[in-house]
Parts: structure tokens; C-alpha cells; sequence
């Protein structure tokens, strides 16, 4: 079955959005401070690409 556009990013979005929570808790979770921080990066540029696919959705429902 093919997705719709729609669905695409709908599920896109909630990929993203539980790799920025596992990448959250990965970066407090981990006492190394240079890979602690790699994840907060990750995290803060998964958040960016919900905010832009979230974007694209309200978009194509508008």
C-alpha cells in the first residue's frame, strides 16, 4: 500500500519526534560530556526538522 503525501508526513513527524526524545534522554542519561553533548545536538536538529515537516503538514492541510 502507498502512502499519501499526507501520510508521509505525518509519519515522518513522529519519527522524528521520538528520535528527539531518545536522543534527549540519551544525552542525560550518559556521563561522558562529549558524546552527552553530540546527543543534545542531534536532538536539537531532529527538533528542527519536526518544526519544518509539522510546517509542510499544516501547509498541504490548509
Amino acid at each position: 500500500m502507498e502512502l499519501s503525501p499526507k501520510d508521509c508526513l505525518k509519519k515522518a513527524i513522529l519519527d522524528t519526534q521520538e528520535k528527539v526524545r531518545d536522543y534527549e534522554s540519551h544525552s542525560k542519561n550518559i556521563e561522558d560530556e562529549e558524546i552527552s553533548n553530540c546527543f543534545a545536538k542531534f536532538a536539537e536538529e531532529e527538533g528542527h526538522q519536526a518544526v519544518k515537516l509539522q510546517e509542510l503538514l499544516d501547509r498541504y492541510d490548509g
